[in-house]
C-alpha cells in the first residue's frame, strides 16, 4: 500500500494569529517563518499519528484486494470514498461502483468495504482508491490537544530558528509534545 497526496489541506489548523499569541510575539518580521514552522508541525505530526487535520485528498494505491475484502485506509479520519479505479493487464482504467459501498471512517484504521470489487489485472499498484481524510474545514473541528501540541513544536523550533534552517526542521520536539499526541498515535504489536 502506498499513499500520495493529490490535494493538500487549504488551510492550516493554526493561525498566525494564534502562534504570535502563543509566542507573545507582536511585530511582523517574523511572519513567513512562522507561517512554514506550522506547515512543517502539521506535517509531522500527520507523520507520528497517521491522522489528517484538516480536509485533503489522498489516493490509495494497492496491488490487490484483501482476503477479507475489507480494505484498511490508514490516513484518517475518512470523510468520503471519492472513486475508485482498477486498472486491468493493458493499463486500461476501470472504475468500481461505489454502490452498497460501506465505509467505517473513524475507525484506525478506516475501513472500505465494496459489493462488487473488479479483479486487477496490472500486478503492482493496480487499484486506486481515492478518498477524502480530516477532521474538517475548519480549524475548530481539530482537536484542542493536537493544536496545543503543533503550539509547544512551533514555539520549540522557533527558540532554535538561528540553530536549525526551516527546510532542515524539525530537528527536536519539546518536552511534554509526546504526551499530547500519545492518545492519537496508532500502536503496532
Amino acid at each position: 500500500m502506498t499513499y500520495a497526496l493529490i490535494n493538500p489541506p487549504s488551510a492550516e489548523p493554526l493561525t498566525l494569529a494564534e502562534v504570535k499569541a502563543h509566542l507573545r510575539l507582536e511585530e511582523d518580521a517574523e511572519d513567513a517563518l512562522l507561517i512554514g514552522l506550522v506547515k512543517v508541525a502539521r506535517e509531522h505530526l500527520e507523520h507520528e499519528t497517521g491522522l489528517s487535520l484538516m480536509i485533503q485528498g489522498w489516493r490509495l494505491y494497492r496491488d490487490d484486494w484483501p482476503a477479507s475484502g475489507v480494505i484498511p485506509i490508514g490516513r484518517g479520519p475518512v470523510q468520503a470514498v471519492e472513486s475508485v479505479t482498477v486498472y486491468d493487464a493493458d493499463g486500461v482504467p476501470k472504475t468500481v461502483s461505489l454502490a452498497d459501498h460501506l465505509l467505517d471512517g473513524v475507525a484506525r484504521p478506516a475501513r472500505l468495504w465494496l459489493r462488487d470489487p473488479l479483479p486487477p489485472g496490472r500486478a503492482i499498484n493496480g487499484i486506486e482508491i481515492d478518498f477524502t481524510a480530516g477532521f474538517g474545514e475548519a480549524a475548530t473541528e481539530v482537536p484542542d490537544t493536537l493544536k496545543r501540541a503543533m503550539l509547544l513544536h512551533v514555539a520549540h523550533m522557533f527558540a532554535f530558528r538561528g540553530e536549525v534552517a526551516l527546510d532542515l526542521q524539525p530537528a527536536g520536539v519539546p518536552p511534554g509534545y509526546e504526551r499530547l499526541i500519545a492518545p492519537f498515535q496508532r500502536r503496532g504489536l
